[in-house]
Protein backbone atom coordinates (compact mmCIF):
# COMPACT_ATOMS: atom_id res chain seq x y z
CA UNK A 1 0.00 0.00 0.00
CA UNK A 2 1.12 3.54 -0.71
CA UNK A 3 0.61 6.54 1.54
CA UNK A 4 -2.51 8.55 0.69
CA UNK A 5 -2.29 11.28 3.32
CA UNK A 6 0.38 12.34 5.76
CA UNK A 7 1.02 15.20 8.16
CA UNK A 8 4.42 16.43 9.28
CA UNK A 9 4.55 18.20 12.64
CA UNK A 10 1.05 19.58 12.16
CA UNK A 11 0.21 22.08 14.91
CA UNK A 12 -2.73 24.34 15.69
CA UNK A 13 -2.66 27.07 18.32
CA UNK A 14 -5.55 29.18 19.54
CA UNK A 15 -3.80 31.89 21.51
CA UNK A 16 -2.01 30.12 24.35
CA UNK A 17 -3.91 26.88 23.78
CA UNK A 18 -2.14 24.25 21.65
CA UNK A 19 -5.04 22.13 20.36
CA UNK A 20 -2.88 19.94 18.09
CA UNK A 21 0.78 19.64 18.95
CA UNK A 22 3.32 18.48 16.32
CA UNK A 23 1.30 15.50 15.12
CA UNK A 24 2.74 13.14 12.50
CA UNK A 25 -0.19 11.16 11.12
CA UNK A 26 -0.62 9.08 7.98
CA UNK A 27 -3.19 6.92 6.25
CA UNK A 28 -2.46 4.34 3.58
CA UNK A 29 -4.54 3.66 0.47
CA UNK A 30 -7.35 1.25 1.32
CA UNK A 31 -6.74 1.50 5.08
CA UNK A 32 -9.43 1.89 7.74
CA UNK A 33 -8.17 3.79 10.79
CA UNK A 34 -9.73 5.01 14.01
CA UNK A 35 -8.85 8.07 16.08
CA UNK A 36 -9.88 8.09 19.74
CA UNK A 37 -9.15 10.22 22.78
CA UNK A 38 -10.87 12.07 25.64
CA UNK A 39 -13.00 15.14 25.00
CA UNK A 40 -10.79 18.10 24.15
CA UNK A 41 -7.86 15.97 23.05
CA UNK A 42 -7.67 17.59 19.59
CA UNK A 43 -9.35 14.97 17.39
CA UNK A 44 -11.80 17.24 15.58
CA UNK A 45 -9.18 19.99 15.28
CA UNK A 46 -6.94 17.43 13.56
CA UNK A 47 -9.77 16.65 11.09
CA UNK A 48 -10.23 20.38 10.48
CA UNK A 49 -6.54 20.64 9.62
CA UNK A 50 -6.65 17.59 7.34
CA UNK A 51 -9.71 18.85 5.47
CA UNK A 52 -8.64 22.50 5.23
CA UNK A 53 -11.18 24.10 7.56
CA UNK A 54 -8.35 25.40 9.74
CA UNK A 55 -4.95 26.61 8.53
CA UNK A 56 -2.13 25.12 10.63
CA UNK A 57 0.07 27.19 12.91
CA UNK A 58 2.98 24.96 11.89
CA UNK A 59 3.63 21.78 9.95
CA UNK A 60 2.28 20.47 6.66
CA UNK A 61 -0.41 18.24 5.14
CA UNK A 62 0.25 16.10 2.07
CA UNK A 63 -2.53 14.37 0.11
CA UNK A 64 -1.99 12.12 -2.91
CA UNK A 65 1.59 13.30 -3.14
CA UNK A 66 0.79 17.02 -3.12
CA UNK A 67 1.32 19.62 -0.43
CA UNK A 68 -2.21 20.77 0.41
CA UNK A 69 -1.35 22.59 3.66
CA UNK A 70 -3.00 25.83 2.56
CA UNK A 71 -5.46 24.49 -0.01
CA UNK A 72 -9.10 25.41 0.77
CA UNK A 73 -11.58 22.62 1.59
CA UNK A 74 -13.23 22.61 -1.86
CA UNK A 75 -9.88 21.95 -3.57
CA UNK A 76 -9.28 18.98 -1.26
CA UNK A 77 -12.77 17.69 -2.07
CA UNK A 78 -11.87 17.97 -5.74
CA UNK A 79 -8.78 15.86 -5.09
CA UNK A 80 -10.88 13.16 -3.43
CA UNK A 81 -11.18 14.05 0.27
CA UNK A 82 -14.62 14.08 1.88
CA UNK A 83 -15.75 14.42 5.48
CA UNK A 84 -18.73 14.48 7.79
CA UNK A 85 -19.15 16.50 10.98
CA UNK A 86 -19.91 15.88 14.66
CA UNK A 87 -23.23 17.65 14.23
CA UNK A 88 -25.11 16.52 11.15
CA UNK A 89 -24.69 19.07 8.36
CA UNK A 90 -27.58 18.91 5.86
CA UNK A 91 -30.16 21.39 4.51
CA UNK A 92 -33.39 20.90 6.47
CA UNK A 93 -35.36 23.10 4.06
CA UNK A 94 -34.64 20.79 1.09
CA UNK A 95 -35.71 17.26 0.23
CA UNK A 96 -33.35 14.30 0.54
CA UNK A 97 -32.83 14.25 -3.22
CA UNK A 98 -32.25 18.02 -3.42
CA UNK A 99 -29.57 17.77 -0.70
CA UNK A 100 -27.67 15.18 -2.72
CA UNK A 101 -27.99 16.84 -6.11
CA UNK A 102 -27.23 20.35 -4.85
CA UNK A 103 -24.10 19.17 -3.05
CA UNK A 104 -22.88 17.37 -6.16
CA UNK A 105 -23.70 20.19 -8.57
CA UNK A 106 -21.82 22.69 -6.38
CA UNK A 107 -18.85 20.35 -6.24
CA UNK A 108 -18.85 19.48 -9.97
CA UNK A 109 -19.34 23.10 -11.00
CA UNK A 110 -16.06 24.06 -9.37
CA UNK A 111 -14.14 21.28 -11.06
CA UNK A 112 -15.79 21.01 -14.50
CA UNK A 113 -15.82 24.65 -15.47
CA UNK A 114 -14.60 25.84 -18.84
CA UNK A 115 -15.52 25.56 -22.52
CA UNK A 116 -15.31 21.75 -22.71
CA UNK A 117 -17.63 21.47 -19.71
CA UNK A 118 -20.39 23.17 -21.75
CA UNK A 119 -20.49 20.37 -24.33
CA UNK A 120 -20.17 17.53 -21.82
CA UNK A 121 -22.75 18.94 -19.39
CA UNK A 122 -25.61 16.46 -20.20
CA UNK A 123 -23.31 13.44 -19.73
CA UNK A 124 -21.93 14.88 -16.52
CA UNK A 125 -25.42 15.63 -15.24
CA UNK A 126 -26.46 12.01 -15.84
CA UNK A 127 -23.34 10.82 -14.04
CA UNK A 128 -24.19 13.06 -11.07
CA UNK A 129 -27.76 11.80 -10.88
CA UNK A 130 -26.65 8.18 -11.17
CA UNK A 131 -24.11 8.70 -8.39
CA UNK A 132 -26.75 10.29 -6.14
CA UNK A 133 -29.16 7.41 -6.75
CA UNK A 134 -26.47 4.85 -6.06
CA UNK A 135 -25.52 6.53 -2.79
CA UNK A 136 -29.13 6.63 -1.59
CA UNK A 137 -29.43 2.93 -2.37
CA UNK A 138 -26.30 2.18 -0.36
CA UNK A 139 -27.58 3.92 2.76
CA UNK A 140 -31.07 2.41 2.44
CA UNK A 141 -32.87 5.68 1.71
CA UNK A 142 -33.94 5.20 -1.91
CA UNK A 143 -37.61 5.37 -0.89
CA UNK A 144 -37.12 8.67 0.93
CA UNK A 145 -35.73 10.79 -1.91
CA UNK A 146 -38.78 13.10 -1.92
CA UNK A 147 -39.00 13.46 1.86
CA UNK A 148 -38.33 16.79 3.53
CA UNK A 149 -35.05 16.55 5.37
CA UNK A 150 -36.55 18.39 8.36
CA UNK A 151 -38.94 15.46 8.85
CA UNK A 152 -36.18 12.84 9.04
CA UNK A 153 -34.97 11.26 12.25
CA UNK A 154 -31.50 12.23 13.42
CA UNK A 155 -30.26 8.79 12.34
CA UNK A 156 -31.64 9.24 8.81
CA UNK A 157 -30.05 12.68 8.60
CA UNK A 158 -26.73 11.06 9.51
CA UNK A 159 -27.25 8.49 6.76
CA UNK A 160 -28.05 11.29 4.30
CA UNK A 161 -24.85 13.12 5.25
CA UNK A 162 -22.86 9.93 4.65
CA UNK A 163 -24.68 9.43 1.33
CA UNK A 164 -23.63 12.92 0.22
CA UNK A 165 -20.01 12.10 1.05
CA UNK A 166 -20.21 8.77 -0.79
CA UNK A 167 -21.79 10.34 -3.87
CA UNK A 168 -18.65 12.33 -4.71
CA UNK A 169 -16.64 9.07 -4.88
CA UNK A 170 -13.90 10.01 -2.38
CA UNK A 171 -10.45 8.53 -2.15
CA UNK A 172 -10.44 9.39 1.56
CA UNK A 173 -13.47 9.70 3.84
CA UNK A 174 -13.16 11.35 7.26
CA UNK A 175 -16.03 10.59 9.64
CA UNK A 176 -16.26 12.67 12.82
CA UNK A 177 -18.25 10.75 15.48
CA UNK A 178 -20.80 9.26 13.05
CA UNK A 179 -22.40 7.19 15.85
CA UNK A 180 -23.06 10.11 18.21
CA UNK A 181 -26.73 10.53 19.12
CA UNK A 182 -27.83 7.31 17.39
CA UNK A 183 -29.86 4.44 18.82
CA UNK A 184 -28.34 0.95 19.01
CA UNK A 185 -30.29 -0.03 15.88
CA UNK A 186 -29.07 3.02 13.97
CA UNK A 187 -25.50 2.41 15.14
CA UNK A 188 -25.68 -1.13 13.76
CA UNK A 189 -26.93 0.25 10.43
CA UNK A 190 -24.05 2.72 10.13
CA UNK A 191 -21.44 0.10 11.08
CA UNK A 192 -22.88 -2.39 8.57
CA UNK A 193 -22.79 0.30 5.88
CA UNK A 194 -19.15 1.16 6.63
CA UNK A 195 -18.17 -2.52 6.47
CA UNK A 196 -19.85 -2.68 3.06
CA UNK A 197 -18.27 0.43 1.52
CA UNK A 198 -14.83 0.52 3.16
CA UNK A 199 -13.31 -1.37 0.22
CA UNK A 200 -13.96 1.65 -2.00
CA UNK A 201 -11.73 4.19 -0.23
CA UNK A 202 -9.53 4.90 2.77
CA UNK A 203 -11.48 5.69 5.92
CA UNK A 204 -10.58 7.54 9.12
CA UNK A 205 -13.18 7.59 11.87
CA UNK A 206 -13.25 9.56 15.12
CA UNK A 207 -15.41 7.78 17.67
CA UNK A 208 -16.02 7.63 21.41
CA UNK A 209 -17.92 4.34 21.22
CA UNK A 210 -14.69 2.39 20.94
CA UNK A 211 -16.23 -1.09 21.19
CA UNK A 212 -18.42 -0.38 18.14
CA UNK A 213 -15.47 0.20 15.78
CA UNK A 214 -13.03 -2.46 17.02
CA UNK A 215 -14.01 -4.89 14.24
CA UNK A 216 -14.04 -2.13 11.64
CA UNK A 217 -10.65 -0.43 12.01
CA UNK A 218 -7.26 -1.92 11.21
CA UNK A 219 -5.29 0.75 13.05
CA UNK A 220 -6.09 2.85 16.08
CA UNK A 221 -4.52 6.21 16.99
CA UNK A 222 -4.96 7.86 20.37
CA UNK A 223 -4.77 11.59 21.04
CA UNK A 224 -4.45 13.28 24.42
CA UNK A 225 -3.86 16.95 25.15
CA UNK A 226 -3.19 17.64 21.47
CA UNK A 227 -0.56 14.93 21.05
CA UNK A 228 -0.62 11.54 19.38
CA UNK A 229 0.31 9.23 22.27
CA UNK A 230 -0.12 5.77 20.76
CA UNK A 231 -0.78 4.04 17.43
CA UNK A 232 -1.06 0.42 16.36
CA UNK A 233 -3.38 -2.57 16.22
CA UNK A 234 -6.59 -1.82 18.15
CA UNK A 235 -6.16 -4.60 20.73
CA UNK A 236 -2.55 -3.57 21.39
CA UNK A 237 -3.40 0.11 21.68
CA UNK A 238 -6.16 -0.49 24.22
CA UNK A 239 -3.73 -2.48 26.35
CA UNK A 240 -1.17 0.34 26.33
CA UNK A 241 -0.76 1.68 29.86
CA UNK A 242 -0.62 5.33 28.78
CA UNK A 243 -3.89 4.87 26.91
CA UNK A 244 -5.56 3.13 29.83
CA UNK A 245 -4.49 5.87 32.21
CA UNK A 246 -5.74 8.48 29.76
CA UNK A 247 -9.20 6.88 29.64
CA UNK A 248 -9.67 5.05 32.92
CA UNK A 249 -7.19 6.61 35.34
CA UNK A 250 -3.84 5.73 36.87
CA UNK A 251 -5.40 3.09 39.10
CA UNK A 252 -6.23 0.91 36.10
CA UNK A 253 -3.34 -1.53 35.69
CA UNK A 254 -5.03 -4.45 33.92
CA UNK A 255 -5.88 -5.23 30.33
Amino acid sequence: MSTLLTTKGITKRFGDLVAVNQVDFSIEEGQVAGVIGPNGSGKTTLFNLLSGYFPPSAGSVWFRGQDVTYEPPYNRVGMGMARTFQLVSVFDSLTVWENLVLSNLRFRKRHNAGFSGFYLRPARRKRILDSCSESLEKVGMADALGAKTSALSYGDKRMLEIAIALSIKPKLLLLDEPLAGLSDHEIAQVIDLLHEVKKDFSLVIIEHKISKIMELVERLSVMNEGKLICEGLPKDVLCNQDVRECYWGAEDKTC
